[in-house]
């Protein structure tokens, strides 16, 4: 193994004490050495593998960043990180304490990229902080390649780093658009981390660190509540106050917490251990309480001597001292309910913030983060995000509008193209028509917001590009450096007036920006079947997610029965044997399958169903025709956007939803039995899959998903099943005005084409008849 540099060796033995919160900091735990971590490498990667420092080893403690007194912190927050095509970036942000920001600092990952990249045209560069600190060559398309780069002195600051992976990719054979599907450089989030030096940056200092509560190396957070009393009802408000304090806090994009009686393993990465209780139920977990503790309250944080990790303590001499410790984390976070947001913090796993966009507003691509950039390749992209309030009511009809500043070469063929991509989905597309390149300034496109639903919506501009050059594909010729396209970040996106009003149900409004909860001042009702541990956690990691995505904690009260609710607002959350029928009624559950789902006769008995339904189809003389019908109506809806629900005058009715078998959980949302007030369920066959159910959706990438009627996981495909919504109401959001009253009009008109039909022909007829009758009083005839 290498020596370690002199002075990172100085700084080792300089770093030997540590300022906690509480007065007279304690260990939870004798101190032992700390063991030397190893870098996690992909399968296939030798311990030995060069990295892109001159010498170094990546299982040395330079490469490792800093050795057996140092810890790590995983900086990836997502699953798994992918660049794409021949230029891609991702950009977010981690928060680092004080301590943290001034230790020193080694940035580490492995990444392994395709076989068909060209090392000597791609490369591989990394910005902490708009500051370049590592670039090279895309070359382990063989076996996974681990880098490491010191990160400068001052570099590092406390609050929020901005992290950004950029990638410029080129095919070493093919020249084809269709290959540039084939460039990916995919990093592991297991072996993405800054190293620090000083071991005692790992502990926290005041509650303001949470923020810095990081990732663990699948890109999830979890705060372990640790609640002796947990199991009185009196305490279950107060516990999901905290939860949602901790989740705004700490405000990651996969977020889950854990109640417990007990404390859990500490020293995980990604994870904070939060002990709640009084004096007396506490004291048998904690060698020592923080001062103060015995008379008054205190939220405090101290150092587990074992693993170096910090515990957050609040306590006090009784249950309401214990509540006012609880504030101390949750009130800063609270937020006037009837205060529209700017912007929506995504930070975390989407830089720069997603702004709120209300009505007739035109953002320059500066503010949204689009850079001015050249490009030489033959597929250029480039992404924002904006959002729209849980209100929004436009997607039928309504279009926005990117005004783009962007130039091209005489060498781009006619037949290139813009393609503006919503959520995924494709919205426009626009030619080049013209033969000798030129500058486009303010260029109108059009982009139907069919595509858009409350909250961040993804919005991709992507630039296909076709070259005789290209066509022609010289084997072994050089990668031209010559820019063939330009955007410009003056070019703007015009988001015009739209409706502005309610729906029940919407689920998507809910997991976009927590309508209709976010909004209400009083309390919510929450009603939980039960008061264990898993019911609990799914209970608290779902509001959580859910004041993540309002931007405040939600105040909640605990109904023993529907009754309790009133017209206000609710949710229920449990198992489904557990609930009340009259909550599945409302939603639409079919209560007869209430003690079944997820029962393994249900299983076989609805495999029986399912085949004897696939029997009696292909017996039928009529399935050959049901099934033209049925692919001339999917041909329909995909050319022209017209389906059958769109052709009903009269409301469709929506049938009993029967839960699949191969789903463990379901969010429902409907009206209450007075018609006045939402009802949201969220349910599973047993306690233990609610808990798993709920923390896999709470992950970001699985909870955007959510929308419709009814949503169900699946978890064998780690998919999210949607019910559209057959039958809605409107709720009023906002002041009645005759202008928002007509473009509700408008959209409701556009989804409903055969009513519209009908209208405009009654108008015509009554209009006709109304001319003749004039003309006939005038003494004319026709």
């Amino acid at each position: 193994m290498k020596r370690m540099p002199v002075a990172l060796l100085i700084m080792f033995l300089a770093a030997t004490t540590q300022t906690f919160a509480q007065s007279n900091p304690f260990d939870m735990s004798p101190e032992r050495p700390a063991v030397e971590p190893s870098i996690e490498l992909p399968e296939g990667t030798d311990e030995g593998q060069p990295t892109s420092e001159p010498g170094a080893d990546a299982s040395s403690p330079a490469a490792v960043g800093g050795g057996p007194d140092g810890f790590r912190r995983y900086i990836i927050p997502f699953s798994a990180l992918s660049l794409t095509g021949e230029v891609d970036e991702r950009a977010w942000s981690m928060y680092l304490t004080p301590a943290q920001a001034q230790s020193a600092a080694t940035l580490n990952f492995g990444y392994q990229n395709a076989i068909v990249i060209a090392p000597e045209a791609s490369s591989l560069s990394v910005f902490v902080n708009g500051e370049l600190v590592g670039e090279g060559p895309i070359k382990a398309s063989g076996t996974a390649e681990t880098r490491s780069y010191a990160l400068p002195a001052g570099l590092l600051r406390a609050g929020s780093n901005d992290i950004r992976f950029r990638v410029q990719q080129h095919h070493r054979t093919d020249c084809t658009i269709e290959s540039t599907y084939e460039l990916w450089t995919e990093i592991a989030p297991e072996t993405a981390f800054i190293s620090f030096a000083d071991a005692q940056s790992a502990a926290f200092a005041s509650v303001d660190d949470i923020r810095a509560v990081g990732l663990d190396d699948r890109g999830h957070t979890q705060f372990n509540l640790v609640v002796p009393g947990m199991q009185q009802p009196s305490r279950a408000a107060g516990l999901m106050r905290l939860a949602q304090g901790l989740a705004l806090r700490g405000h990651m994009p996969a977020q889950r917490v854990i109640l417990s009686e007990g404390l859990p393993e500490l020293g995980k990465p990604g994870e904070l251990t939060v002990i709640a209780g009084t004096v007396d139920e506490v004291s048998p977990l904690l060698p020592s309480l923080p001062d103060g503790a015995a008379s008054g309250s205190v939220a405090a944080f101290v150092r587990d001597g074992e693993t170096n990790a910090p515990v957050l303590v609040l306590s006090g001499p009784d249950w309401p001292a214990v509540q006012a410790a609880i504030e101390a984390i949750a009130e800063p976070m609270d937020r006037p309910s009837n205060v529209p947001r700017d912007v929506i913090n995504t930070e975390r796993w989407l830089l720069p913030e997603t702004p709120v966009v209300a009505g007739n507003t035109r953002l320059r691509f500066s503010e949204l983060g689009v850079e001015t950039s050249e490009f030489t390749g033959r597929r250029f992209r480039s992404r924002f995000s904006v959002a729209v309030p849980s209100d929004f009511y436009a997607d039928a009809y309504g279009e926005a509008t990117i005004l783009l500043d962007a130039a091209y070469t005489e060498t781009v063929r006619p037949g290139s193209r813009i393609d503006i991509y919503v959520n995924g989905n494709i919205a426009s597309t626009v030619p080049f028509d013209s033969a000798t390149g030129g500058i486009l300034r303010h260029l109108p496109i059009n982009v139907t917001m069919r595509h858009f639903k409350p909250g961040p919506n993804l919005i991709e501009l992507e630039a296909v590009l076709l070259t005789e050059q290209d066509k022609a594909c010289a084997p072994g010729a050089p990668a031209s450096t010559d820019p063939r396209f330009a955007l410009f970040d003056t070019s703007e996106l015009h988001m015009p007036n739209f409706a502005r009003i309610g729906r029940r149900p919407n689920l998507a409004a809910m997991s976009g920006a927590a309508a209709p909860y976010r909004n209400s001042a009083g309390l919510i009702p929450l009603f939980i079947d039960r008061a264990d541990a898993d019911t609990l956690s799914a209970a608290a990691t779902f509001l959580a997610r859910l004041a993540v995505a309002g931007g405040r904690p939600i105040a909640v009260e605990m109904i023993a029965s529907p009754l309790a609710a009133g017209t206000r607002n609710a949710l229920f959350i449990g198992t489904l044997p557990e609930l009340p029928k009259t909550v599945l009624t409302q939603v639409g559950i079919d209560p007869s399958r209430q003690m079944s789902w997820g029962s393994a006769q249900a299983v076989g008995r609805g495999a029986d169903t399912q085949k004897a339904i696939d029997e009696w189809q292909t017996r039928l003389s009529g399935g050959a025709w049901r099934t033209q019908i049925t692919a001339l109506q999917d041909w329909v809806k995909q050319e022209f956007d017209i389906s059958l629900s769109s052709l009903r005058i009269l409301p469709q009715e929506q049938s009993d939803f029967v839960p699949p078998e191969t789903a463990t959980l379901l969010l429902a949302q409907g009206a209450n039995p007075t018609d006045d007030a939402t009802w949201t369920l969220v349910a599973a066959p047993s306690a233990k899959q609610l808990s798993d159910g709920v923390s896999a959706l709470a992950d970001i990438d699985q909870w955007r998903e959510i929308a419709g009627h009814i949503s169900t996981y699946e978890p064998a495909t780690n998919a999210v099943k949607v019910v559209p919504v057959a039958n809605f109401s409107f709720v009023q959001t906002r002041p009645a005005s005759f202008g928002n009253y007509r473009l509700i009009i408008a959209n409701w008109l556009s989804s409903n084409i055969l009513f519209y039909a009908v209208l405009l022909v009654t108008l015509s007829v009554l209009l006709g008849l109304a001319t003749s009758s004039m003309l006939s009083r005038l003494g004319r005839r026709p």
